[in-house]
């Protein structure tokens, strides 16, 4: 199978972390896809332009990290990420969800902030700075919840893989007033999930 990614695709990085939590490195293939030029090859493969991709043996592609997670955890048959049934199946889906808005938030400010300071939106920025500030200190306090310790979850990958694009572009301050947060994700640095999909050189403002 061929998962199609970008170095600084969060979303990618999710599915890359599940690929190597459940040992498919010798199942899938990660090509490096060009997005968001008007002529890329990639948009013959996806024309959605987005990544994750991933093609499968038989030649169908799913897009999307939350159905590309699914879909390599369920591979072996022996899946561990998926939600408990009842009411802890709730707020595993409340956590998750939260956790990608951070993520999806991020993913903004950074693409934003990493274009020439004279194509970049400052209200975007503003607001996108504004919302972390809100979705950090929310999860300041929710990082004790019992589904974000134990064992490895969506909710756990996906807040994680969020926070750490810290990593791709050093002006993200989110850690100032955020110390069990901080040392909540530090935790996940040194997997060798996150240690062998993190990217050696960040974006400058």
């Amino acid at each position: 199978m061929k998962l199609y990614i970008t170095h600084f695709s969060p979303f990618a990085r999710l599915a890359r972390v599940v690929s190597r939590e459940k040992g498919l490195e010798d199942r899938i293939e990660e090509i490096f896809a060009v997005t968001r030029k008007v002529d890329t090859p990639y948009n013959q493969i996806n024309p959605s332009g987005r990544v994750p991709y991933l093609v499968r043996e038989e030649g169908a592609g799913v897009e999307g990290s939350q159905p590309v997670c699914y879909l390599l955890d369920h591979l072996d048959g022996q899946p561990i990420l998926d939600p408990p049934e009842g009411e802890m199946g709730l707020e595993y889906r409340r956590l998750e969800e939260t956790g990608r808005s951070v993520m999806d938030g991020l993913s903004v400010w950074v693409r934003e902030m990493g274009r020439p300071p004279e194509d970049r939106s400052a209200a975007i920025g503003e607001y996108e700075r504004r919302r972390m500030n809100r979705l950090t200190a929310y999860w300041e306090k929710e990082i004790d919840h019992p589904l974000m310790g134990g064992d490895l979850n969506m909710p756990q990958l996906t807040l994680a893989c969020a926070l750490l694009l810290e990593e791709f572009y050093d002006a993200l301050t989110w850690r100032v007033d955020r110390p069990k947060l901080a040392a909540w994700v530090d935790r996940f640095n040194e997997r060798p999930s996150f240690a062998d999909t993190r990217v050696h050189y960040p974006l400058k403002p």
